[in-house]
């Protein structure tokens, strides 16, 4: 069966990060890919220029209507934006309850512009992260989550890990996915945390300016593979290997003069004659 995933964020209208890389991302592994906008941007591979919210009411009613309707298998959360529109987003997914939640906490833009108010991390942390069965922060996220300073070694990575598992419910469904891309080094180790297992995920840098979305990529991945897979570890994996591919492809694309996409469809495409 090919599974129906929802990714509920805002627009980038580079198409390198948002809902459209995330259908993207999701049609790219066999996914039918749908989307709920939270927010609307201004944006493009070197700023975000303008941000317009989405009435809450409006997020709520395409939540509504959507899953009145269509089978929802996982759904993957970006960009909000503001508290109003995070409470929204919580209260109509604990009334849907789907199988699989997958949580980017999407705070600043790779240009480092700032894509949610200081006030809605509470509303997140309260209302998002206890419905979520994977949260896939990066280490600034992670500090910002837990109100402390970001790492910068694997040591403390583990400790974090662990700290914001603490944050999720005791259920074994409920996993932290930390990403270790902010680390020195050419190493990329990302952790997986369910309470119990603290599993490695290995991976070397790739030196290219063209990471613009790698974290809306991952997560919408994990919410395409979770449905099939129906184990977090091996979801993660696949996910991992499929962003390292498409960051791999990235020189392939020409879009803009900044941090340019990934590309999404380096599988399907193939390299240019």
């Amino acid at each position: 069966m090919i599974p129906n995933t929802l990714s509920i964020a805002g627009v980038d209208p580079s198409g390198g990060a948002g809902v459209l890389a995330d259908v993207k991302t999701m049609s790219a592994l066999g996914a039918y890919g749908m989307a709920v906008i939270a927010a609307l941007t201004a944006q493009n591979t070197q700023a975000v220029t303008g941000i317009s919210p989405v009435p809450p009411e409006f997020v709520a009613a395409q939540i509504d209507t959507l899953f009145a309707d269509v089978r929802v298998d996982a759904v993957k959360i970006g960009m909000l934006g503001q508290a109003g529109v995070t409470r929204t987003v919580a209260d109509r997914l604990a009334h849907w309850q789907p199988a699989h939640l997958v949580l980017d906490p999407v705070m600043v833009a790779k240009s480092g512009d700032h894509l949610l108010e200081r006030q809605a991390v509470d509303a997140l942390r309260e209302g998002l992260l206890p419905l979520a069965h994977v949260i896939t922060p990066n280490l600034p996220e992670a500090g910002v989550l837990l109100d402390e300073r970001p790492v910068e070694t694997l040591k403390e990575m583990r400790r974090v890990a662990e700290r914001l598992r603490r944050l999720l419910p005791d259920s074994d469904r409920h996993w932290v996915f930390l990403k270790g891309g902010h680390l020195p080094g050419d190493d990329t180790i990302d952790l997986l945390h369910d309470g119990d297992r603290m599993i490695e995920l290995p991976g070397r840098r790739i030196h290219t300016k063209n990471t613009h979305g790698t974290g809306c990529t991952l997560s919408a991945a994990l919410a395409a593979l979770l449905p099939r897979t129906q184990d977090v570890p091996e979801a993660a994996r696949q996910a991992k290997h499929y962003l390292e591919r498409a960051i791999a492809a990235a020189g392939q694309l020409r879009v803009g003069s900044g941090h340019g996409p990934v590309h999404h469809y380096h599988a399907l495409w193939g390299a240019p004659a």
